[in-house]
C-alpha cells in the first residue's frame, strides 16, 4: 500500500440477488416499481413543503431535508441494481465501484446525523415550547443540515482515502447487487482482517454514537412530558412515532451491515436492500400517514390542481 493503487482489477462482477431468468424480470419489474414511488413519493413530500406556507416550520424543513436525502440513498445502488438485472454480465468499473461507496457512506452518514438534529428540534418543541422559534431559527436549523452534509462528507471521504490504495489482482466477484464496502475489502490481496475491524470502528463511531443520541432524545422528551400530565406519554408517543419509526428502520440494517455484521450472505442481501429500497420507500409513506398537516396540504394541493384544471 505504500506504492500507491497496486490494483490491476479494472471492474468487478455483481452476482446480484436472482439467478434464473424468468426472477430477474420479475425483480426488474418490482423494484423499477418501487424506485418510481420511491422517487416520485418524495418529490410529492418536498413540493408540498416548499410550496405550502403552512408548512414552512423547522420541523418540515428537516423532513424535506431527509426526502432530499432518501431519494439520493436510493439512487446510489438502485438504479444500477435494475439495469442489471435485464443484463447477462453484471459488471462494474473500478471508478463507479469506489463512486458507489464513497456516496452510499456520505449519503448514510448524513441522514443519521439529519435524524439526530430531527430529535432535537422535537426536544425543543415538546421541551422548550416558548423558546422554540427562537432556538430552532432558520440560521440554527441551516447549521444543524449543513453539518450532517460535512460529517457524511468527511465520514465518506475517510473509508475512500483508504480503499482506492488498497492492492486488487485477483478475484472480482462480488456476490451482492452493490459494491458493499466489506465484500470489496475482502476481495483485497493482503489480509484485511485488521482493515475490515478499523472499517467497522469507523462505521460503528458514527452510527452507534447517533442512534445512542437518538435513544437518550427521545427517552428524554417522553420521560419529561410524562412528568407534566397524566396524557403525557400518549401525547408524546404521537408527536414523537413517526421519527422513531424511521429511526428503527433506518438503523437496524445499518447497525447489522457494518457494527455488528452477521455474515450470512443472504441475510445481508436482505438487509441491504431493505437499507436502499425500503427504508426510502417506508419514511414518505409514514409521515404522510401519520402526520395531519402533510395530509392537508395534500388536499390543498389536490383542490388547487383540480381548481386550476376546471378554469383551463
Amino acid at each position: 500500500m505504500d506504492g500507491g493503487n497496486q490494483s490491476t482489477v479494472s471492474e468487478f462482477v455483481l452476482l446480484g440477488l436472482g439467478h434464473s431468468r424468468s426472477m430477474q424480470v420479475l425483480l426488474f419489474m418490482i423494484f423499477l416499481l418501487l424506485y418510481v414511488i420511491i422517487i416520485s413519493g418524495n418529490i410529492v413530500i418536498m413540493t408540498l413543503i416548499i410550496t405550502d406556507p403552512h408548512l414552512h416550520s423547522p420541523m418540515y424543513f428537516f423532513l424535506a431535508n431527509l426526502s432530499f436525502v432518501d431519494m439520493w440513498l436510493s439512487s446510489v445502488t438502485t438504479p444500477k441494481m435494475i439495469t442489471d438485472f435485464l443484463r447477462e454480465n453484471k459488471t462494474i468499473s473500478f471508478a463507479g465501484c469506489m463512486c458507489q461507496i464513497f456516496f452510499a457512506h456520505f449519503i448514510a452518514a448524513s441522514e443519521m446525523v439529519l435524524l439526530v438534529s430531527m430529535a432535537y428540534d422535537r426536544y425543543v418543541a415538546i421541551c422548550k415550547p416558548l423558546h422554540y422559534s427562537t432556538i430552532m431559527s432558520l440560521q440554527r436549523c441551516t447549521g444543524l443540515v449543513v453539518s450532517s452534509w460535512t460529517t457524511g462528507f468527511v465520514h465518506a471521504m475517510s473509508h475512500l482515502a483508504v480503499i482506492v490504495q488498497l492492492p486488487f489482482c485477483g478475484p472480482r466477484e462480488i456476490d451482492s447487487f452493490f459494491c458493499d464496502m466489506p465484500l470489496v475489502i475482502k476481495l483485497a490481496c493482503m489480509d484485511s482482517y485488521n482493515l475490515d475491524i478499523l472499517m467497522n470502528v469507523d462505521c460503528g463511531f458514527v452510527a452507534v454514537t447517533c442512534f445512542n443520541l437518538l435513544l437518550i432524545s427521545y427517552t428524554y422528551i417522553i420521560l419529561s412530558v410524562c412528568q407534566r400530565s397524566k396524557t403525557g406519554a400518549s401525547k408524546a408517543l404521537s408527536t414523537c412515532s413517526a421519527h422513531i419509526t424511521v429511526v428503527v428502520i433506518f438503523f437496524v440494517p445499518c447497525i447489522f451491515i457494518y457494527v455488528w455484521p452477521l455474515n450470512i450472505t443472504w441475510l445481508d442481501k436482505f438487509l441491504a436492500v431493505f437499507y436502499s429500497v425500503f427504508t426510502p420507500l417506508l419514511n414518505p409513506a409514514i409521515y404522510t400517514l401519520r402526520n395531519k398537516e402533510i395530509k392537508k396540504a395534500l388536499k390543498r394541493l389536490r383542490s388547487y390542481y383540480v381548481g386550476s384544471q376546471e378554469k383551463a
